[in-house]
């Protein structure tokens, strides 16, 4: 299980941190993106640095949990506007970044199932 969990952080973390350089640097997809959804530039920002969080946290296994809570909810919010606004192709990029947002949100969902024990305040067997 260990093994699996290091292999799940590993997984979202590099695919978060390695958008970040697209998101902060301005690039033309991802103000396309944001202007798209309407919130355009400060949406990008603040998800950019959520998304810097939860990847720094996903590497560091006692906090793990909670960075894998924070990927999940910034995911859930792109996974939501590539269904509605944005749809699965962005500006021909062949689903890529649909794909990598459905494979951050399957890793955090597993790793908030390992760790589901360590959820303050919920009793989960």
């Amino acid at each position: 299980m260990k093994i699996l969990d290091w292999i799940l952080a590993l997984i979202a973390s590099l695919l978060l941190l390695q958008t970040l350089y697209f998101k902060f640097s301005g690039s033309a997809e991802s103000i396309y993106i944001f202007e798209t959804v309407g919130i355009e530039p400060w949406g990008r920002y603040a998800s950019g640095v959520a998304e810097l969080v939860a990847g720094i946290l996903l590497l560091i296994p006692r906090l793990r949990l909670y960075g894998a809570l924070i990927a999940a909810g910034v995911i859930s919010g792109a996974l939501f506007f590539h269904l509605t606004s944005l749809g699965i192709v962005v500006m021909d990029d062949g689903g890529q970044l649909f794909i990598y947002a459905l494979l951050v949100f399957l890793s955090s969902l597993g790793l908030i199932f390992i760790h589901r024990k360590e959820i303050p305040f919920i009793s989960i067997p």
